[in-house]
């Protein structure tokens, strides 16, 4: 998930650079400078975002599987007990 957000946010901010810097006239080379950083910047932002975001994820499935795994628990004792 982590390269989902990265490869998504880094082009993201590449590219409104680029047009940010073109609507306000700027030169070439500080336009392209900025949309690097942009690039670099938001990509290592993405990657963090995408990493919490998974992490959350598996912990929430891993309580659900974990909750459901208890509650058949008890239930599958107490009918193995009651055999004979």
């Amino acid at each position: 998930m982590a390269r989902i957000y990265a490869g998504i946010l880094g082009p993201l901010a590449f590219l409104t650079s680029l047009a940010h810097g073109a609507l306000h006239g700027r030169q070439a080379d500080a336009i392209l400078l900025a949309a690097w950083y942009a690039l670099l910047g938001f990509t290592a932002l993405g990657s963090v975002i995408g990493w919490l975001a998974g992490r959350m994820i598996e912990e929430e499935v891993l309580a659900r599987v974990s909750a459901r795994a208890a509650k058949s628990t008890p239930s599958r004792l107490a009918a193995q007990e009651a055999r004979p």
